[in-house]
């Protein structure tokens, strides 16, 4: 069974690394009315429709969600780098294929939970790392479950 901690505990020692959102000052920026095509460019319709607040979009649950940064490199294969923030909400119910801020045996990790024959791991999305098997004997917690990815291009 895999549980994920109510969002009131607190984060402890582990604050450092975490940061919840502000919700107090807002920050809305110019939103596109266009999408903008990955392939071929399309004829400029330069406009914007509206403004977004990342907090908006980012945010569902203020009260369980926070942020923290990645250090790493065991998760590359799911677009999540060095020095990326994590959007990750605590109210989410953890489910095999999810990717999860997890305690494991005392230790702060990111991966993605995933149900083999053998019951629960912990993977990482990088072959240099080896997946962290879940048994009776593993002290294992999940402190979230990972929403969005914010990083540098």
């Amino acid at each position: 069974m895999v549980s994920c901690p109510h969002a009131e505990i607190p984060l402890g020692n582990w604050v450092e690394a975490v940061s919840r959102p502000d919700f107090g000052s807002r920050l809305a920026v110019p939103l596109a009315g266009e999408t903008v095509p990955a392939g071929f460019p399309s004829p400029a319709e330069e406009y914007l429709e509206k403004r977004l607040d990342l907090n908006e979009h980012l945010v569902a649950r203020p009260e369980a969600t926070y942020f923290v940064r990645v250090s790493g490199d065991s998760m590359i294969g799911a677009a999540i780098h060095h020095g990326d923030l994590l959007v990750v909400d605590r109210s989410v119910e953890p489910k095999p294929g999810n990717v999860v801020i997890a305690l494991v045996d005392g230790e702060f990790t990111v991966k993605r939970l995933r149900r083999t024959p053998f019951g629960l791991e912990l993977a990482p999305e990088n072959p240099e790392y080896t997946p962290i098997q879940l048994n009776d004997d593993t002290d294992f917690l999940v402190w979230g479950v990972v929403l969005h990815v914010v990083h540098k291009v």
